[in-house]
Order: C-alpha cells, then structure tokens, then sequence
C-alpha cells in the first residue's frame, strides 16, 4: 500500500498537529524524522526549508501544515474536522490560525527564554539530529542549537519589553482553556476540531518543556488531559453548537484573539506594506514592539478568504463583532 509520508520533528509544533491529523482520520502514513538520512527526500520535495513536509502516495510535496490538512481534507473528508454550525465552524478556523501564529509565541519564549529551557530543548535537538554522537560531540552540538535559537527569539517578538506580557497572556489562556475544556473532550465538543490541531500543536510543544509543563501540569489538569488525548484523537461525541460553546469560549475570543493578535496582525500588516524594520502597537495596556514576521500576513489572507467564503454571516458577524475580531477580517 502506498502511504503518505510525513517528514516531520516532534519538536516542531507544525510537524506534530499534522501526525495527529493523520491520525484521527486513520490514514496510512509514515512518520519520518528529519535529519540526514531523510535529507535526500526532503531536498527533492521541499520548496520551503521548513517542516513539516507531506509526499503524498503519487509523489507530490505539500508544505506548511494548514494547507497539507485542507488538501487532505478534501480526499479524505470523514471523519470530519469542521462543525455544521457557521458560527462553531469559523471560530474553529480563527482558533487554527490563533494557534499557529500567536500561540507559537508562547512556545517559542518558553523554550529559549531560560537556561533550564534552553539547554532541556537543544539537547533534544542535538540528539535527534545525530542520535550516534558521542557525549563530547553531543555537548558541542547541543550548545552550538542552543546559541542560534537564543538569537532567534525576537523572530516571534520575545524580547525585554515583550517577556511578561507573553507569559501573562499563556498564563491566562491556559486559565481559560481549563475552564472550557472541564466540561468537553476537545475544543469544539465530542471529537476534535480543525482548531483543536492548530492549538494543540503549541500546546503540546509546551508541555514538553520544563517551565511552561510545570504550570500546565501544576494548574490546568483538563488541559493535561486534552494535551494527552489529542496525540491519538478520536471521535467521542457530536460538535457542539455555538450556543454552548459560547459561555467558555467567548472569553478566549475577547481576550486573546481579539485583544491580543487581532491588533498585532494588523499592525504587523502595516509594518510590511510600509516595509518597516520594527513596528510597536498598544495591546490593551501595554506596548508590544517586535521585527514584522512576513509570512504571516500570507496566512492572515488565508482567514480572509474562508470569512468571505461564509455565506451568511450575519450571526457569525454579531460574534466577531463583540469579540473585536471583526474590523481585520474585512479589511
């Protein structure tokens, strides 16, 4: 049988939330690490130096986990990951894209902000990159991952300024998340989502790392539990409609998505079209200051495009609306 191939790390959220795709869906696949074996496969199908990268059964290569799920969707569309419900269906998309982009935020400043981080996250780098290295060769290695991704942090915004308000804003939404999670299996109800896989992947990540695992494991047991179930997710029950969604997922929507990255995406838009070097907005109280990440605004149009594609948006719209999520989707 020909199978899928995912070429992947279980380090990169991205790579993860796409193995837990495949998974739920039950579709044949091959989990591959990158590293230099893999490396000959990679270079024939990758166009992007990223991860993860899907080769399909006929021989194409896929990247960039949002567009490898919505093309595996359409082939093998049960069982499905979108709601009936309009309103349920797109916030499951505005979650998806919170997740990849703003989520990563946390997971990036949590994994190389502190040295018990670093050094917990680039040893397992290290070894996966080269898994027979001697421990003198293991030490160089890893200390070599550690220095380049330390000088990586300020790509997804962790600086000085920035630092708390990133660990403030994880700290609230895991409060959050716990809250809407201690009455449902997954984000969206009885089975998992397309938001579930973009959240979880960040998630997931956390929870691997020793300062961001402590406080999901020492407060957020629902959370845990979602963050265990999602890596072999299944079907326990039907979507649930916005409605009862609503009471604990509303407050994610106002404080995270369109306090927080709703303003950022903008400005960080902004930044791009005027070509600037550095941009600064005022999320809620505070000023956040980082470098415009440009392929973001390519993905922002991809939520764009699925807000045009709802043909009656009239209820969606009331949400969005009270959320503060409105304006920067019909810009």
């Amino acid at each position: 049988m020909d199978l899928y191939r995912i070429i992947g790390a279980e380090m990169s959220p991205y790579s993860v939330k796409v193995r837990s795709y495949f998974r739920y869906k039950g579709i044949p696949h091959q989990w591959v690490l990158r590293n230099a074996a893999s490396q000959p496969e990679y270079e024939k199908y990758a166009r992007m130096p990223i991860i993860p990268l899907l080769v399909t059964p006929d021989g194409t290569g896929i990247q960039d986990s949002t567009p490898i799920i919505d093309a595996v969707e359409k082939l093998h569309p049960e069982p499905s990951i979108h709601s009936g419900d309009p309103v349920a269906n797109f916030i499951s998309a505005l979650i998806e894209e919170f997740g990849d982009e703003w989520g990563n935020k946390w997971m990036f400043h949590y994994r190389w902000a502190r040295d018990v981080d670093q050094r917990s996250s680039s040893g397992r780098i290290a070894r996966m990159r080269s898994p027979n290295a001697s421990e003198e060769a293991h030490a160089a290695l890893a200390e070599q991952v550690r220095v380049r991704m330390v000088e990586r942090v300020w790509f997804v915004g962790s600086n000085e300024l920035t630092a708390s308000q990133i660990e403030t804003g994880f700290r609230d939404m895991l409060a959050m998340l716990e809250s809407h999670l201690a009455i449902r299996p997954y984000l969206f109800g009885g089975r998992p989502a397309f938001g579930d896989f973009g959240m979880w992947g960040q998630f997931y990540e956390l929870w691997t790392d020793p300062t961001a695992g402590a406080l999901i494991e020492g407060s957020a047991p629902h959370v845990l539990a979602w963050i265990h179930r999602m890596l072999w997710p299944r079907a326990e029950g039907a979507f649930e409609t916005w409605s009862t969604l609503a009471p604990t997922l509303m407050p994610i929507l106002t404080n995270q998505i369109g306090g927080q990255f709703m303003p950022w995406t903008l400005a960080n838009e902004k930044a791009l079209a005027e070509k600037q070097e550095e941009f600064s907005v005022k999320l809620g109280d505070k000023v956040w200051i980082q470098k415009p990440q440009k392929y973001h605004a390519r993905s922002l149009g991809m939520l764009r495009a699925r807000y045009a594609d709802v043909a009656d948006k009239a209820a969606l719209d009331s949400v969005l609306a009270a959320a503060g999520c409105l304006a920067g989707l019909r810009a």
